[in-house]
């Protein structure tokens, strides 16, 4: 009988390392939290309910982790926004995209002038 309590103990620790290591959008049923205090208040009955009803399925974690990436990786995360019209989307991101590699381009521009400036000042004085 010693090796119940023992038993019990190792099921209430892996249910809890499981539930805390779970990405939240993929639990099912209670927020993480809920299920965190579900398996303390009653250690098996909640971890036997985890195992059954919260933990996620094999198609979620597969499908969240492997092989679904879309053009844009910030949308890779699971419970992350997804748009209502993907093409409008697709031409918002580009436009950004866009915007952002023409502030870089100027940003380098105006470094280069910046350098040339001050090599033609130097060349000046030490004349």
């Amino acid at each position: 009988m010693p090796y119940l309590s023992l038993l019990l103990f190792v099921v209430l620790v892996v249910a809890l390392i499981d539930i805390i290591g779970t990405d939240d959008a993929l639990i099912r049923g209670l927020p993480k939290i809920g299920w965190v205090l579900v398996v303390v208040i009653l250690p098996l009955i909640g971890a036997l309910a985890w195992l059954a009803v919260g933990r996620p399925v094999a198609d979620d974690v597969r499908g969240s982790r492997h092989g679904q990436t879309s053009e844009f990786p910030e949308y890779d995360r699971p419970g992350r926004y997804v748009p209502a019209d993907p093409e409008a989307d697709r031409e918002f991101l580009e436009g950004l995209r866009a915007r952002a590699e023409e502030q870089r381009r100027r940003a380098r521009d105006q470094e280069r002038e910046r350098a040339r400036r001050d090599d033609s000042g130097n060349d000046d004085q030490t004349s």
